[in-house]
């Protein structure tokens, strides 16, 4: 096989916002590739925020507060300066069903294009297709008035190469096939007061655990509350799931897990405009460990890790700027954006993307047209984001319908 797919690999990394040196030990990284034109030109900060059809990926907890039947779907050409036929394409629907929730559903689709089959002289044996694939189906529930929770089940099939690649010493499968879980969470109103006294409450609720077996009387949680009522959060952890194996279970590669948080403040919402601020932080935790040990120890196991150019190693402790240029800490992902509405008919957008171990660093901006035909809401979306070291910027488009 030739090195197309390889470099494509390489160039597709180096083009994603995700940290390089997590990136580095993940498969199937087209699972961070994050959908919605309206996302990237809010600097992919959507976490808290999102309301539409996108929610299976961004954050499924955040479908459960949706009432209408969407759909929405984002077709982008990656590369397209080097290679013409490497394309991205993901659609996503959910309606909601009284007294159940909300389902939804939604397929990822990375084609990498043609490539050629050889043997170990290098002579031609055909061509081939590589592409990256997964469907997902997605529950959520409105726990509360305030709280929505979900999870995204997906199924994920990788054919990089075909079966048989090489001579018959030499021939490896080109092919893996995985599943992973999405947990998500939103929270309308953030109340500080109750975080924290989240550490007592939870105190009282273990006591009153044992309590209750005893027959003794519980004790009162506390009530101490400071309510922020437009300001919301919202937690997705995503890519929860096995190692994916193309060669053999000793060779597999972990899934891009990845751990995600935001907020989102509704600081105007008028009849004519609405204004919203947002931001998020995210981090890909890849690593060899199991997946369940790999939620603990990605965290943790690139501090101390860094030499200066005497070769001594750094402590990334000794002082607040060793910590912050730690692996771990450069590692984080931050998002910002801001959106204003004007009569739910024209959407601005702007944002700034802050990846440093990636190398991207730079403001987005876009801009979005609704248009309402009976009962149907249609949305055209677009947006420039910072490329990375290939290009300045990634040109990107989504469309959606609600009805």
């Amino acid at each position: 096989m030739k090195s197309k797919f390889i470099l494509a690999f390489l160039l597709l990394s180096i083009t994603l916002p995700v940290s390089i040196y997590a990136v580095s030990n993940a498969a199937v990284i087209f699972l961070l590739i994050e959908p919605s034109s309206r996302a990237s030109a809010m600097g992919q900060a959507y976490t808290a925020q999102v309301d539409d059809a996108f929610a299976g990926y961004w954050n499924p907890g955040a479908m459960a507060f949706n009432r209408k039947t969407q759909m929405a779907s984002m077709y982008s050409k990656w590369l397209a300066e080097i290679f013409d036929d490497i394309y991205y394409f993901h659609i996503a629907g959910n309606r909601y069903y009284d007294d159940i929730g909300n389902l939804g559903i939604n397929i990822t689709y990375m084609s990498y294009g043609e490539q050629e089959r050889t043997d170990d002289e290098g002579n031609s044996l055909g061509t081939f297709r590589s592409f990256d694939f997964s469907f997902g189906t997605s529950y959520a529930y409105q726990a509360s008035q305030r709280l929505g929770m979900g999870i995204t089940f997906k199924f994920i099939w990788s054919k990089l190469a075909d079966e048989g690649q090489g001579s018959t010493e030499t021939a490896v499968k080109g092919e893996g096939i995985s599943y992973a879980f999405d947990l998500g969470l939103k929270h309308k109103g953030v109340d500080f007061g109750q975080i924290l006294v989240s550490p007592y409450n939870g105190i009282i609720a273990l006591y009153n655990g044992f309590s209750s077996l005893a027959g003794t009387p519980a004790a009162n949680y506390s009530n101490y509350s400071i309510p922020v009522d437009k300001l919301d959060f919202g937690f997705n952890f995503q890519n929860i799931g096995p190692n994916i194996t193309y060669i053999n279970e000793s060779q597999s590669d972990p899934l891009p897990m990845n751990w995600r948080m935001g907020f989102s403040y509704r600081a105007l919402e008028a009849e004519y405009n609405k204004l919203a601020f947002n931001m998020d932080c995210s981090k890909v935790l890849a690593n060899d460990d199991p997946v369940f040990k790999r939620i603990f120890t990605a965290w943790t196991d690139d501090f101390n890790t860094r030499v200066d150019e005497n070769g001594n190693k750094i402590d990334d402790f000794a002082s607040f700027s060793n910590f912050n240029n730690s692996i771990e800490i450069r590692e984080i992902i931050w998002n910002w954006g801001v959106e204003y509405i004007y009569m739910n008919l024209l959407s601005l957008r702007g944002g700034y993307i802050l990846d440093r171990a990636g190398e991207i660093d730079g403001f987005s901006f876009g801009a979005g047209i609704h248009y309402k035909y009976r009962d149907y809401l249609f949305n055209f979306d677009y947006a420039f984001q910072p490329g990375g070291e290939l290009t300045d910027y990634n040109q990107t488009l989504s469309v959606k319908v609600e009805f």
